[in-house]
């Protein structure tokens, strides 16, 4: 809100001291007392125009917009040839509060005395808000926003909420005298318990740390940092991975994410590869855009590429969150038509990779004021923002809502345990890759926590995806996770035990595929294939028997036969990559070892499958 200072205007000497207190106490921004006195001068002097058009200015910097625009409105029944300025005020203030017929009217009115101005500009997105808002409030979605209570809020400020993808683990921003640090709590026993500070290699007392993310498996924090000896601009993004209780010591991620102009609110990628994030350098559509890297082949940041018209407006956008489905962008905007100020929109990315054109979540969610930091739970059930709500502990409080059905994500489950040593039975550190079948793309890669051993790792519903943990000195460890498009399936609890490698030891290939009673490998084999090859490499003195088994459905002498050719194509696969035919051999064994019971359709599906055994060392 910017201020005039406005010439003297009353004959009446009293009402005329008044408004000349005003000023002053308005560049000390004490606009209580600057209200008490205008209207003092109003009182005094009825016709007083230019008091009752500053205290308008005055209402509305305080937000106070039923009373803003009655000022406004007696300023202009004194006399309607008023500066287009006040026009402008009074449609904002009819805009704020919902009247927006008349505020669409007051806007136009304005054009025709202001067309080139930025305020002409804005006066123009204006017009197609209140034809937006005017239909948008008269469908309003449920909103009921709950306070996550007094284990994370204070009377301090909170904000900026970020979410694990298992829903245990909040880390949010916390003010305490100015100062800006993470916080962090856990979800226990359906509620969240008192929150302590997240780590001293992360905080410090010199700068502000805030505006952060979280990978879906809790391992990677990504946070702006500003004013920092080794930053390249005035905020720049950093990283810190988490070292089992503890976290590490944060770095400067480096060009091209960060430059010598504003980089903030970073937004990781459920695989981990694609940063988006806030700049306002040179190249966007307008002030502050929405912008991402992705991770190249040589494991750096690749260039920094705007999101484009499809989600950057020639206004500002900020506070961007990738859903854990890989596909669902929410952020805000006060370019896109909306209720005023910033809104919440979302997108989804269409299956080349193209996002669509933003949705406002709608009213209440979105009012008159500023709306940003949403970030949704993985279920897609819940939204967590921060606001100073009148049920609050003081200042900003984290909030949860439920998001409306159309706003939702898509479905996603994840897969969550713990690798150990099958001997030892202790928790050791090995490589998960979880990788989409469909689209051959990794979307998960990465080590298990080196003191606990645990991981997480996210699966968008309706693909089918390869699982596989490995680490030096052990067979590797199979597992495949088929969820159906429309299934809500429940979060996969495992706990994987990984033997050390040895004659006999024996691995079931989860994810080698071939048509009903054939023998040709399916496409969506061949990367467990390359992971069996990647293993011979590795260990060069191991050699392997690919054994084939089949359910007991049908003829003996055929299944022996079909799981037979079915090993033999495995053998070739192998053989033609290179690996040495003296080290392996094959055999079919029908259905002669079942592991499962064939009376079910589950047991069969188990029974029908590729194995090899470590026949030399």
């Amino acid at each position: 809100m910017s201020f005039s200072v406005f010439a003297q205007s009353s004959s009446n000497k009293k009402a005329q001291n008044f408004f000349e207190r005003a000023n002053p106490l308005i560049e000390k921004q004490d606009f209580a007392s600057a209200e008490q006195v205008l209207k003092s001068a109003v009182e005094t002097d009825p016709l007083f125009q230019n008091a009752y058009i500053l205290l308008a200015s005055v209402y509305s910097f305080e937000k106070k917009y039923n009373e803003a625009k009655a000022a406004y409105q007696k300023a202009i029944l004194i006399n309607k040839n008023v500066a287009p300025t006040v026009i402008y005020g009074l449609a904002e203030t009819e805009f704020a509060t919902q009247e927006y017929d008349k505020a669409k009217q007051h806007f136009g009115e304005f054009l025709i005395k202001d067309s080139s101005s930025e305020r002409a500009k804005k006066a123009k997105k204006c017009l197609s808000d209140c034809d937006f808002a005017s239909i948008a409030i008269k469908k309003p979605v449920k909103f009921s926003p709950v306070n996550l209570g007094q284990g994370v809020n204070t009377t301090d400020a909170e904000y900026f909420p970020a979410l694990t993808a298992d829903g245990e683990t909040l880390i949010f921003t916390r003010q305490v005298n100015g100062n800006e640090d993470f916080w962090t709590a856990q979800f226990k026993n359906n509620s969240w318990n008192l929150a302590t500070p997240l780590s001293t290699k992360i905080n410090t007392t010199k700068f502000n740390e805030g505006a952060q993310t979280i990978s879906p498996d809790g391992k990677y924090l990504f946070f702006t940092g500003c004013n920092r000896p080794d930053g390249l601009g005035r905020c720049d993004i950093y990283v810190s991975h988490r070292e089992g209780k503890d976290w590490g010591e944060p770095y400067n991620v480096g060009k091209p994410v960060n430059s010598e102009y504003w980089e903030s609110q970073p937004a990781i990628s459920p695989d981990g590869r694609t940063l988006y994030f806030i700049s306002n350098r040179p190249g966007g559509s307008g002030g502050y855009d929405i912008w991402k890297s992705t991770i190249t082949d040589d494991a750096k940041w690749g260039p920094a590429i705007n999101l484009g018209p499809e989600i950057n407006t020639a206004y500002d956008e900020n506070t961007p969150f990738l859903h854990v489905d890989g596909k669902t962008l929410y952020f805000s905007s006060d370019g896109w038509p909306g209720f005023g100020n910033k809104d919440i929109y979302y997108s989804r990315m269409d299956d080349i990779g193209k996002f669509q054109k933003p949705i406002n979540l709608g009213y209440p969610i979105n009012s008159f004021e500023n709306e940003s930091g949403l970030i949704v739970s993985a279920d897609g059930n819940f939204g967590l923002f921060s606001s100073n709500l009148k049920d609050g502990f003081g200042g900003q409080d984290i909030y949860s809502f439920g998001i409306p059905e159309a706003a939702k994500p898509m479905k996603v489950s994840y897969v969550k345990g713990i690798v150990r040593d099958k001997d030892s039975k202790k928790t050791i550190e090995t490589n998960v890759q979880v990788i989409d079948l469909k689209t051959n793309q990794k979307v998960f890669d990465d080590y298990t926590d080196p003191e606990t051993g645990q991981f997480l790792a996210v699966m968008p519903i309706g693909s089918n995806y390869l699982f596989n943990v490995n680490a030096e000195g052990y067979l590797f460890y199979s597992e495949n996770f088929e969820l159906k498009a429309g299934d809500i399936n429940k979060p996969y609890q495992i706990e994987v035990y990984i033997e050390k490698i040895k004659q006999g030891g024996n691995v079931t290939l989860k994810n080698i595929f071939f048509d009903t009673n054939k023998y040709n490998l399916l496409p969506a084999s061949i990367r467990e294939l390359d992971l069996l090859i990647d293993f011979l490499h590795q260990n060069e003195k191991v050699n392997i028997e690919i054994q084939g088994h089949t359910d007991n459905i049908g003829d003996d002498k055929l299944n022996e036969k079909l799981s037979f050719n079915r090993a033999n194509a495995v053998y070739n696969y192998l053989v033609k990559n290179e690996i040495d035919a003296k080290r392996l051999t094959f055999k079919g064994f029908g259905a002669s070892k079942p592991i499962a019971d064939n009376k079910t359709e589950t047991g069969r599906k188990n029974n029908r499958r590729t194995s090899f055994l470590i026949t030399k060392i």
